[in-house]
């Protein structure tokens, strides 16, 4: 395997989470109530991690983070109505999740690397292809949703939400 194949595996985000994961594991014990707490942690980010899969396959376009010039559809729906990255935040929630697990708080410092690791690569080679790729389109989206999450946040999941809730039995616009 050459050097530039080996960096390319290297670099990809399910590869660094797995890394920062064997790193978290040297950290604390777990107990009961730990497990409890961080399976309930968990669940959230799990969800806004997986949710997107699905978004990506009906619009028929990629999720392979090294493949994002081959993107056909800028998904701007669902938990990528919430922030830009929806994937690695999950993925990031996970980490934490596990710290809580370990009941370790230097466990969360694999969490941080790994959303600084991925912030400073991956994603800016993922902006910048959607850039050529879509234009305005992707500068709009860009300027209203943040890469990761920020203050716009809670009003962006009530947006993402709002029409989840007036759907539910018993409850009526007016």
């Amino acid at each position: 395997m050459d050097l530039e194949t080996w960096q390319t595996i290297v670099r990809l985000p399910a590869v660094q989470w797995v890394q920062a994961l064997a790193v978290q594991r040297r950290r604390g014990t777990p107990t009961r109530a730990s497990a409890t707490a961080a399976a309930v942690l968990a669940v959230p980010p799990a969800v806004v991690g997986l949710e997107p899969l699905v978004r990506f396959r009906l619009a028929g376009t990629t999720w392979h983070p090294h493949r994002p010039d081959e993107a056909s559809a800028l998904v701007t729906t669902g938990a990528n109505a919430v922030t830009r990255n929806p994937m690695y935040v999950g993925l990031a929630g996970l980490l934490v999740a596990h710290a809580v697990h370990r009941r370790s708080v230097r466990a969360l410092l694999p969490a941080a690397l790994f959303v600084v690791s991925l912030d400073r690569g991956q994603v800016r080679r993922e902006e910048e292809a959607l850039a050529a790729a879509f234009g305005q389109e992707w500068e709009d989206y860009r300027d209203r949703v943040p890469r990761w999450v920020d203050a716009r946040t809670p009003a962006l999941v009530r947006e993402a939400l709002a029409p989840l809730v007036w759907t539910l039995p018993g409850r009526h616009r007016g």
